[in-house]
């Protein structure tokens, strides 16, 4: 294939139609698992935070993985005091530590490595990690990893942010979104049908990753 080809189209997103934290922590420890099992060094993972994945992560980190040789990236960080309630980075190493699993520090200037899986949310906005829409995020970003500060403020959480940039994200070998609630769902609908610009849809439009969807 020549610089000037087209890109390969994706496979289709694969969507579940319903989902419980113990099915998706069962189908990430099955991926997790088989990953690890493949490969004799650290396996690198990257994960959102907010309310949806906590629950999912708790009964992961019940599983019998081999967690010392994985590393967990955040999506994004809020820019807060070490152990604030509001860290993402904070509340992964309180879950992940008991297991001995790794937590990155998310800042400027660090290399994120090839994500096993990219794991993102979504917000009903179409954000993904702290890519909100004014933040216009690029595919072809020259960093890994920026300081923004989301305009307006999400009033739940704000704070100025740190990020992976799409490219970043992009860096995987497998992509799974966990979203929930009908408008969530419409906004997701939209991105893959191409009828937005919104950050999930800059997402999907540049994805040549196998990707999982439960809705």
């Amino acid at each position: 294939m020549s610089a000037g080809d087209p890109l390969p189209a994706p496979d289709p997103v694969r969507v579940h139609d319903g989902w419980t934290a113990d099915a998706v922590a069962d189908w990430l420890a099955g991926r997790l698992g088989r990953r690890l099992r493949s490969s004799p060094g650290e396996v690198a993972i990257t994960v959102p935070g907010g309310a949806t994945p906590f629950p999912i992560l708790e009964a992961l980190v019940s599983k019998p993985l081999p967690f010392p040789r994985l590393t967990v990236w955040p999506n994004d960080e809020r820019v807060v005091p070490d152990g604030h309630a509001a860290s993402n980075g904070a509340r992964l190493r309180a879950l992940f530590a008991p297991v001995g699993a790794a937590v990155a520090t998310l800042e400027p200037g660090a290399s994120p490595p090839r994500f096993a899986l990219t794991w993102i949310g979504m917000g009903a906005d179409g954000h993904i990690a702290s890519l909100f829409p004014s933040s216009e995020p690029d595919p072809r970003d020259s960093e890994a990893i920026r300081r923004i500060t989301p305009e307006p403020l999400p009033p739940e959480a704000p704070f100025a942010r740190i990020t992976l940039t799409l490219p970043a994200l992009l860096n995987c070998e497998e992509v799974l979104l966990v979203i929930s609630g009908a408008g969530k769902r419409r906004v997701l609908e939209d991105a893959l049908a191409g009828r937005s610009d919104l950050p999930i849809a800059r997402f999907l439009r540049h994805r040549r990753q196998p990707m999982t969807c439960f809705a």
